[in-house]
């Protein structure tokens, strides 16, 4: 029988605010962050009748305690949606909302259903990361990896060694960019938006999350300042880096068609996406073969790419992806509102982060056609998927 492939949409996509692990979230569980985020979802979009949701898809990278038991079907649940929408757990590391977002998309595009939920959560001071893994020994004693590969700040340091072209100096530089682009955004209103405010428990009682814990006020003199915890006399730090992050995320993802017939605005059209394994050993390597094969299955060159968000799990990450493509630090078109080094990294929450800024950048931005997110993943991978602006105003 033959089938229609339907043209997938990102409808929209809301986060909690990010904090530091063990920070504000410390006395709040993790699936209470992403039914916070499902239930906005909802209430800032009527007119999609709930029993119309076919799926939920929540990604978690550590699946235990709250952020286990099927945690996409327990969220489903305790967000009101009908006992009728199903639900799973996914998990690709710091991709794993990324991957729920195209792993639903292929189920649209077949026709298995028509909207879905997805998004993906970490609360990194309840849950570790590597809390309660079990390596197979044999991955280090037949030396499939480096042991360095495991820890993700040593897979940084080894990506500096790979680019030295990549120094300490442009990270901090880079860095500090972050967080001022970060800190311009929030003064201009354009982050909170994509928030949902969040209750917290403390000893001091009850509060209100309403923006990120992470941004900081520094400098280059400081962050020059900080150690090097992964390798003496190394250049990694935690300013140069994402720290350790409690949050949550959750996007609508539908067929146009669909979207269309219901009244649901339509922020980007899916166009391709491309996964790939490296080196575990450089692990942040990853987006660039990535880039590659999605732009190669979409038939576009980097140049055809007016916006990029890129997670910024260490600046070095980011610098190797735009020294391969020839792009320039400050590039403008770059992480316009920042990344995860100010805001934060909840490892499996953080693709929907990137895709929700992009579609905010789409609709101020009807002279770029195209744009992407991209992140590298542990254990060796990295991800990208090119999205299309429907409010590009260039030649039809």
């Amino acid at each position: 029988m033959a089938r229609t492939v339907r043209d997938v949409v990102f409808v929209d996509g809301v986060r909690t605010p990010f904090g530091k692990a063990g920070g504000m979230y410390a006395e709040t569980r993790a699936d209470d962050l992403v039914i916070r985020c499902i239930r906005e979802l909802l209430r800032r979009h009527p007119e999609l009748p709930p029993e119309r949701v076919d799926e939920v898809a929540v990604a978690a990278t550590t699946q235990t305690g709250d952020q286990g038991l099927t945690i996409g079907r327990t969220a489903a649940l305790l967000s009101g949606l009908p006992k009728t929408v199903p639900g799973y757990a996914i998990d690709r590391m710091c991709a794993g909302a990324m991957t729920a977002v195209t792993t639903v998309a292929g189920g649209i595009a077949l026709g298995a259903y028509d909207v879905a939920i997805a998004g993906g959560v970490e609360h990194m001071g309840r849950h570790p990361m590597g809390e309660g893994v079990d390596p197979n020994p044999r991955i280090l004693a037949e030396k499939l990896v480096d042991p360095s590969a495991l820890v993700m700040g040593s897979t940084a340091e080894n990506l500096h060694d790979r680019v030295p072209a990549v120094t300490k100096e442009r990270s901090d530089a880079y860095a500090l960019a972050s967080q001022q682009k970060v800190a311009k955004a929030y003064a201009e209103g354009k982050i909170q938006r994509d928030l949902v405010t969040m209750a917290t428990r403390s000893d001091e009682g009850w509060g209100l999350a309403t923006r990120d814990e992470a941004p900081r006020d520094t400098s280059l003199e400081k962050l020059a300042t900080l150690r090097t915890p992964f390798r003496p006399f190394g250049r990694v730090t935690a300013g140069n880096s994402a720290g350790l992050n409690d949050g949550a995320t959750a996007a609508i993802i539908a067929a146009e068609d669909v979207a269309r017939e219901l009244g649901l605005p339509i922020g980007m059209r899916l166009v391709s996406f491309g996964f790939v394994g490296v080196e575990p050993e450089v692990m942040g390597y990853g987006p660039i073969p990535s880039t590659e094969k999605a732009l190669a299955k979409a038939g576009l060159g980097i140049d055809d790419i007016g916006l990029f968000e890129l997670n910024e799990a260490f600046a070095v990450q980011v610098l190797a992806f735009l020294d391969h493509f020839g792009i320039a630090d400050d590039d403008p078109r770059v992480n316009p509102w920042g990344g995860a080094i100010a805001m934060g990294h909840p490892l499996a929450s953080s693709g929907v982060r990137l895709m929700t800024q992009l579609a905010r950048h789409f609709e101020e931005r009807p002279d770029v056609r195209y744009g992407l997110t991209a992140m590298c993943i542990g254990i060796g991978m990295g991800g990208t998927v090119i999205w299309e602006n429907p409010n590009w105003e260039g030649e039809k």
